[in-house]
């Protein structure tokens, strides 16, 4: 199944992704990458794809290989930064048995399990120095040896990469050969980070909720305000930041809306053009609640209620936030005084 795209917001749904997610954009910095996805998927042109953590580069990758002539071939992922060089250069060009202690029988490496498919190399920028040169040499003449044997096995792979690093400094400062960069950089693809399309988070704030909801079971929407919060906050994990948020809001919520005075996520950065932080405008959103209900917490007519919260919930962040009445007079429970602790 070939991944498919929406227009004006175009949703990017690669198939057989164990995490469920989406690559969402709308007229924002990211069309430019789903334009270069939907040119090079077709080729069999090595594709690096650069971004910080949570971009959501992976999901690229896997597009880039759905889209393309090799979709009914295998996709297969190897994360450089996993694992120790010895053990890495194992796990992506395979052994022989007796090529080390503990190697009892002749494995096969990710190369050849993708050939005919694509390699999906993730943190590349993470692979030691000593294996550069061999990783140089299957791109450029795509034949290798498994270790302990001097037998070449030919394979047609074609290898898309991933970093969150800048691989040119690297190359500038010794710890990435510009031969091997130079050789993965044939179709660079530069992810934006989520600070730069801000347009794109309501339609991200949707799918994840509504995904979200499917799995719970339940019915949410999100308020105005809190769609204005998130599209100002500077999100520096990304779409990954953003989904563990209204994930973690999901499971709170007791009520109908996703609502601002309802946010768990701790984040005090300032928010550009707000004149605040998330905390000041829960804090906003709590105490005008409050003044409306009197400063009653709990019952069915109480903040708590109105928030969508737990009585307890409410009481916790209000003691975080340093929520108390300015007046003398005690702050009201239906059945009782709760001191904020």
């Amino acid at each position: 199944m070939m991944a498919t795209f929406h227009t004006p917001s175009i949703s990017l749904l690669p198939t057989g992704l164990t995490s469920g997610a989406a690559i969402i954009g709308a007229e924002s910095a990211l069309r430019h990458v789903l334009e270069a996805v939907r040119m090079v998927a077709p080729t069999n042109a090595t594709v690096l794809v650069t971004g910080e953590t949570g971009t959501g580069k992976e999901l690229i990758a896997r597009a880039i290989h759905d889209q393309g002539s090799r979709s009914n071939c295998a996709y297969v992922r190897v994360n450089c930064a996993a694992m120790p060089a010895g053990l890495l250069e194992s796990e992506l060009f395979g052994h022989e048995r007796g090529a080390f202690t503990g190697a009892c029988t002749q494995t096969i490496g990710r190369f050849q399990l993708a050939n005919h498919g694509t390699l999906f190399l993730d943190e590349v920028g993470d692979l030691p120095l000593e294996l550069q040169p061999k990783l140089l040499r299957v791109l450029q003449e795509q034949e290798f040896e498994r270790l302990g044997s001097s037998r070449t096995i030919r394979v047609n792979v074609r290898v898309v990469a991933a970093t969150n690093r800048n691989l040119s400094k690297m190359v500038r400062d010794g710890h990435f050969r510009a031969d091997l960069f130079f050789r993965l950089n044939v179709f660079p693809i530069a992810i934006p980070p989520l600070r730069e399309r801000p347009e794109d988070v309501p339609d991200l704030v949707r799918y994840f909720v509504e995904k979200l909801g499917r799995e719970m079971r339940k019915d949410v929407g999100v308020s105005a305000r809190t769609m204005r919060l998130f599209q100002r906050h500077n999100w520096p994990g990304n779409v990954r930041e953003l989904q563990n948020v209204i994930e973690r809001e999901m499971i709170m919520c007791t009520g109908s809306i996703l609502d601002i005075g309802g946010l768990g996520h701790v984040t005090e950065d300032e928010e550009p053009g707000s004149g605040g932080t998330l905390a000041e405008a829960q804090r906003n959103c709590i105490v005008a609640t409050l003044d409306q209900v009197g400063w009653v917490i709990a019952g069915p007519r109480g903040a708590a209620a109105k928030l969508g919260l737990p009585r307890t919930t409410l009481m916790y962040r209000m003691s975080k936030l340093g929520i108390v009445r300015t007046t003398h007079e005690p702050i009201a429970s239906s059945a009782h005084n709760p001191s904020i602790e």
